[in-house]
């Protein structure tokens, strides 16, 4: 990625000081927090394209309009930890003796898309991403509220092979009911356990959109929190005192997959063909 002159401000969640990074720089350090350097590159072009739009959409709204709790910052990441944002520091520290490849091989994938950023109706997009799909994506109308044409269900396939792609998550009887009052303050667990998950709405793509705890509903995204679940596409059974639910997909669904644009870069798509795919009705250019 060509020097831009630019650079983002951000706002350490764990020292409180704002730290100020070139833009390719961040872009490396991003998309390092994102996926591994050993992954397709043409995924890695992807996930870079994507960070640079997804930030930069957000500086270009806080020095708009400022926040004043971000103090001067354009938005805030965890650094400490490398979320957000991998500092040379962390990753050095992630990728021990082997950081010099790993860096080699991040560095020319992520400076050969050049600072490329996605629009749509002359505006950067909201270029979000997460982990896994649970088969197909999102709308963010769905999950979110709002519709934004670049943000729409697609099929993914590919993520099926993913590792991860279902996990299950067991709750004792006694802890289930102790996460749907958190849930659901009032919630009537006063009868038959097998009763207190009643029925779901689910969203086209087949996350749980809205569900019904001891006779309250809340939202999928209320649920997936409260149970301490990977994703909102989950389906749960009562069988010897305890709760078992099955998960697919691993994130908030809305955007791309990473583990998608892995598949799709190992059977031959370009960086280009993976981002008109997870968010059509854009276009690729410089910012």
């Amino acid at each position: 990625m060509k020097n831009t002159g630019l650079s983002f401000r951000i706002l350490d969640t764990g020292t409180k000081r704002v730290v100020t990074v070139e833009d390719r720089e961040f872009v490396r350090g991003s998309v390092a927090a994102e996926m591994s350097p050993l992954a397709q590159t043409e995924a890695l072009r992807a996930q870079a394209v994507a960070c640079y739009t997804y930030y930069g959409r957000l500086r270009e709204a806080s020095r708009k309009k400022p926040d004043s709790s971000l103090n001067g910052a354009d938005f805030s990441a965890d650094l400490q930890n490398g979320q957000g944002y991998a500092t040379e520091e962390v990753r050095k520290k992630r990728w021990g003796g082997r950081y010099d490849e790993y860096a080699k091989e991040l560095s020319g994938a992520v400076d050969s898309v050049s600072g490329q950023v996605l629009r749509s109706g002359g505006e950067l997009i909201d270029a979000t991403f997460y982990a896994i799909s649970s088969g197909n994506t999102e709308n963010s109308a769905d999950v979110w509220g709002g519709t934004r044409p670049y943000l729409v269900s697609v099929a993914s396939p590919g993520d099926r092979f993913a590792g991860g792609y279902q996990t299950t998550v067991v709750l004792t009887q006694e802890k289930m009911k102790e996460r749907i009052l958190a849930a659901a303050p009032g919630a009537d667990l006063s009868g038959d356990p097998t009763k207190w998950v009643g029925s779901a709405v689910r969203t086209p793509a087949g996350s749980v959109k809205t569900v019904t705890l001891g006779g309250k509903s809340v939202t999928g995204g209320q649920a997936r929190s409260a149970f301490g679940l990977r994703s909102s596409d989950f389906s749960v059974g009562f069988s010897g005192g305890n709760f078992t639910f099955t998960v697919r997909g691993y994130g908030h669904n809305v955007g791309m997959s990473q583990a998608g644009a892995q598949y799709m870069a190992k059977e031959g798509a370009d960086y280009q063909q993976i981002l008109s795919w997870y968010y059509p009705n854009t276009t690729l250019g410089s910012l």
